[in-house]
């Protein structure tokens, strides 16, 4: 009898699970779980005193991605008087040292800024070269050779980078912290070295000008 009962019952139990669409309204055991209220994006609030619905951040507070260093995060000193004059040792040794820093500094360069500045940071990238050829030479950007970027403190460059200046758009999201210092870095090494990678096309345009 006990074994007719289990059998009866598996078989009401594989009956109901045919998929059928139910007419009658879900059991929802905490049905306040689904439906909660909620804001939209710089929706007014009535429960915060202040009205507003995004929180700024507890003082103090530091996200899991933020540097802690506010001084590496924008390219300031602590007073936020100054641009730093150099780029952070700490963060130099927690890459690998400097050359391997700068070699990081060239590859993302080479993704990044090439494009515009050039490999040579001499402004005759190709985006560059295809403004000049629409009439709109404006938008070229300055050579990193020229004397005023020369003497620009490496903080105001990485700063420059972060959020961008006049046409070129801020890099803040698109490039890691380290990386946008490594790329100030490598600026660096550029005019240092008074890097002129010769090209078909800088060498034509010699030419042109020459003529």
């Amino acid at each position: 009898m006990t074994r007719l009962i289990v059998i009866l019952a598996a078989f009401t139990a594989a009956a109901g699970c045919r998929g059928q669409v139910s007419e009658e309204p879900p059991v929802v055991p905490i049905r306040n779980m689904y439906h909660q209220p909620r804001y939209d994006p710089l929706e007014e609030s009535q429960f915060f005193e202040d009205g507003r619905t995004m929180r700024p951040p507890v003082d103090g507070a530091v996200a899991r991605e933020m540097e802690v260093n506010a001084s590496f995060a924008t390219g300031r000193t602590e007073d936020n008087s100054a641009w730093l004059l150099e780029v952070p040792a700490p963060i130099v040794q927690r890459n690998g040292g400097m050359e391997a820093f700068v070699q990081r500094g060239q590859e993302r360069y080479e993704i990044y800024c090439a494009p515009c500045h050039g490999l040579a940071g001499d402004a005759q990238g190709l985006v560059a070269d295809r403004a000049d050829e629409l009439g709109f030479s404006a938008l070229r950007p300055p050579t990193f050779h020229d004397d005023r970027i020369r003497h620009m403190p490496d903080g105001q460059l990485y700063a420059t980078i972060t959020n961008g200046i006049r046409n070129m758009p801020a890099y803040r999201h698109n490039v890691p912290q380290d990386d946008r210092w490594a790329i100030a870095a490598y600026v660096r090494a550029l005019q240092i070295t008074g890097a002129s990678r010769p090209t078909a096309r800088n060498e034509a345009r010699a030419e042109e000008t020459n003529q």
